[in-house]
């Protein structure tokens, strides 16, 4: 008999219509059925010997919430009868009722129910137990999740010791995933964590990857990607990262008019296995980056998320580097610049924090300058080195991709069409804190604003900790400029300065935007004398 292996994901909900993501055991019809009439039903396709359907559902009525159930062959398996949880619902919210984001992102698989946690509580746990226990009471709209959904080269034991059972650990790449089947297991292993599981079809969720979704690292410069690619285990990593990527997190990202109009898509259904297809895919996204676009834009009534590539789509070779190659930076200030009108709050996703303690910010400028022969050939040959082992690859490590961001904020955020608020929503930094820029030559209307916020769930090294606070203050300033000086940087076009944080532990944020006004609050998962375990609010402003 037909049955689940994983989900159901609520991904994508606007006013009539949602999509429902699942995993199956074998070939069936998949069928969501909501309480008010609302329905959809797909077959189910096939990739390396696994079954999904990516269910569109229609027929839904705004500023409602119907309860829904998933049917297979038309048994049903979704809720399971033993649910200790409430009924998974979709929600159809209208301007009117405004607009709860929360975000967030690094989270590394719990342990089972009953381990002993070793980095502390998951935040998506609590919030997730916090929604059941009071399932009128407020929830996101929905859920961002900012990059290293799982973590291709840091395994729990649990994995290895599976991995173990498939191939010999001593051959590259080791303890780290392999292939496509080994990145199911880590899907099964963070999204079969009964709380998130719950939450994830209840709660619509956008994605976009960051390195570890892939690699440490991933794409920080061409010599480490040659590097990458000489070794005989690389090529399989990246297609199935891809291939992975794209089943498990891209195609709920996107319309059902985008999912009708994508031919990959379309190739991967209609035939019997669709593996073939896309792993050719993979192969371009691999070989031509420029061909695939990552990034995605989604509109909330008025507001507009713009999710942004900072991974895949960089130009690496170091007399032309950027983060986005010029077609995506072409399609952002596009999107970005579209019937500004038309959005009271823009929200720009990128894994990757574009402003940084100045410290930091100033250390990836003056190693960009070295790795591209400011300082000569043997400056450059030391400048590789600690860019890999410092993971100096932010936004400031391609200035003129930093300096083009902040023109474009700023040129959306200066006159009468400019929106209330400007936010970039990151994480990838394991803390979080608020950064707000200021411009020499102008003045944005709009309220702009960095959020970082991470890690979901994952450990904060004392390491971290002191380097981070050290790194936003007056010393490391001083600091910075003159290491900027060394390598000769210019100055960045726009300057900052920290208005909150930074703050540690496992957490998430949340912007409730409602008209022309926007209020963030940032919530810790932290553990009662009781044992229990809750959200604590270490953060909360008005940002318009």
């Amino acid at each position: 008999m037909a049955g689940l292996r994983l989900g159901p994901l609520l991904r994508y909900t606007d006013g009539s219509c949602a999509t429902v993501w699942v995993e199956t055991n074998r070939p069936c019809t998949a069928e969501v059925r909501c309480a008010d009439g609302a329905r959809g039903t797909t077959r189910t396709f096939q990739v390396a010997g696994h079954h999904y359907a990516l269910v569109a559902v229609s027929g839904l009525t705004p500023g409602t919430s119907t309860e829904y159930e998933v049917l297979l062959d038309g048994t049903r398996a979704w809720p399971p009868p033993d649910s200790p949880f409430p009924p998974s619902v979709i929600s159809t919210p209208t301007e009117e009722d405004g607009l709860r984001v929360a975000f967030g992102s690094c989270r590394w698989a719990a342990p089972p129910a009953g381990g002993k946690d070793p980095v502390g509580p998951d935040a998506l746990d609590t919030l997730s137990a916090r929604i059941a226990a009071a399932p009128g009471g407020e929830r996101p709209d929905v859920l961002l999740l900012l990059g290293d959904q799982v973590y291709a080269d840091e395994v729990s034991d649990a994995t290895r010791q599976w991995i173990s059972g498939r191939r010999d650990l001593n051959e590259p790449p080791g303890e780290q995933v392999a292939d496509y089947e080994e990145y199911t297991h880590l899907y099964y292993e963070s999204w079969r964590d009964p709380e998130v599981r719950w939450l994830l079809s209840t709660v619509p969720s956008c994605m976009i990857f960051d390195d570890h979704d892939v690699i440490d690292d991933w794409n920080t410069s061409a010599a480490w990607l040659a590097d990458m690619r000489a070794t005989d285990w690389w090529r399989e990593r990246l297609m199935s990262g891809l291939m992975s990527y794209w089943v498990y997190q891209q195609l709920g990202n996107l319309s059902p008019d985008e999912l009708a109009a994508d031919p990959l898509y379309a190739a991967v259904r209609e035939t019997p296995d669709g593996t073939d297809a896309l792993r050719d895919f993979a192969a371009r996204a691999d070989a031509e980056p420029a061909s695939v676009r990552w990034s995605y834009r989604r509109d909330f009534g008025r507001t507009r998320l713009l999710m942004v590539d900072s991974r895949a789509a960089r130009v690496l070779e170091e007399d032309r580097r950027t983060m986005l190659d010029p077609g995506e930076a072409a399609w952002l200030r596009e999107q970005v610049l579209d019937e500004r009108e038309s959005y009271d709050h823009l929200l720009i996703g990128t894994s990757l924090p574009w402003l940084l303690p100045h410290l930091v910010h100033d250390v990836e400028a003056w190693n960009a300058a070295m790795c591209g022969g400011e300082r000569g050939a043997r400056w450059a040959r030391r400048g590789e080195r600690i860019r890999r082992g410092a993971d100096l690859e932010h936004w400031s490590a391609f200035p003129s991709s930093f300096d083009a961001l902040a023109d474009l904020i700023a040129e959306a955020g200066t006159g009468p069409r400019a929106p209330a608020t400007i936010s970039v929503l990151s994480g990838d930094v394991h803390h979080a804190y608020v950064a707000e820029p200021s411009w020499a030559d102008r003045a944005p209307d709009s309220r702009v604003a960095q959020l970082t916020c991470s890690p979901v769930h994952n450990s904060v090294p004392p390491s971290i900790r002191l380097g981070f606070r050290f790194g936003w203050s007056a010393p490391a300033r001083a600091l910075g400029r003159r290491i900027a000086r060394h390598g000769r940087c210019a100055p960045a076009s726009v300057s900052w300065r920290k208005t909150g944080g930074p703050w540690f532990g496992n957490q998430l944020m949340t912007l409730t935007l409602r008209g022309r006004s926007a209020r963030l609050r940032l919530e810790q998962a932290r553990t009662d004398r009781g044992g229990g375990i809750t959200l604590r609010t270490a953060m909360e402003r008005d940002l318009a």
